[in-house]
């Protein structure tokens, strides 16, 4: 969803310079990009405040951030680029869609009641969904089998070195989207998008037909 379905990067950033600025935290905008984007929100917690984050007190802080999240988010929800054209081209060749993020299910909601996906996905998952995150590849195992789909008839969009390596780990093709990283700074994929004005069906039907 970040970084995939919409940019929401810059804003996730925002809301944690206010959480760790609370905090006497500064982390600069490559600290976020190496150890922020892509990643969980235990993972981010741990990395900054240098210790491990767990039970009442992970939930409470995650609630406080992802607040702020949405609420400087909640009137500026915008799909990439030809996201909502390319979906409505999947969903006309009667494709099966998931979405699968290691954001909390909130912020997933929020975005789905804004662009109104949320009937034409066959799974739904979050990061209460899973107890692996990404780069495990739990959460995309459970989307194909959700999708009632083998792992090697999935392909994923991802924009993060750990989403990518998700999406490799199950034995899936990905696509990357270059919105947060450079083709260079993510793993091997089939192809790379700017956005959504750069892929469609053909292209799909030609990721598949390489082995």
């Amino acid at each position: 969803m970040d970084g995939v379905i919409c940019h929401t990067n810059p804003y996730h950033s925002k809301a944690f310079q206010v959480f760790f600025a609370k905090r006497g935290l500064h982390p600069t905008e490559e600290e976020f990009s190496q150890h922020m984007y892509g990643k969980s929100n235990s993972y981010i917690f741990r990395h900054f405040l240098g210790r491990e984050v767990l039970g009442d007190e992970f939930a409470a802080l995650e609630e406080e951030k992802e607040g702020l999240f949405r609420e400087i988010y909640a009137e500026k929800v915008t799909p990439i680029t030809g996201f909502m054209e390319f979906f409505n081209d999947l969903k006309t060749e009667g494709l099966k869609t998931g979405v699968a993020t290691s954001a909390p299910y909130a912020n997933l909601a929020l975005i789905m009641s804004k662009l109104g996906f949320e009937p034409k996905m066959e799974s739904i998952l979050a990061s209460e969904h899973v107890t692996n995150h990404k780069p495990d590849p739990e959460i995309y195992l459970k989307s194909a089998s959700n999708l009632e789909t083998p792992p090697s008839q999935c392909l994923v969009f991802e924009d993060s070195h750990s989403g990518v390596s998700a999406a490799l780990n199950a034995g899936m093709r990905v696509v990357g989207v270059l919105s947060s990283h450079t083709r260079d700074e993510l793993p091997p994929c089939s192809y790379y998008i700017n956005d959504y004005q750069d892929v469609d069906i053909k292209l799909v039907e030609r990721i598949f037909a390489k082995r």
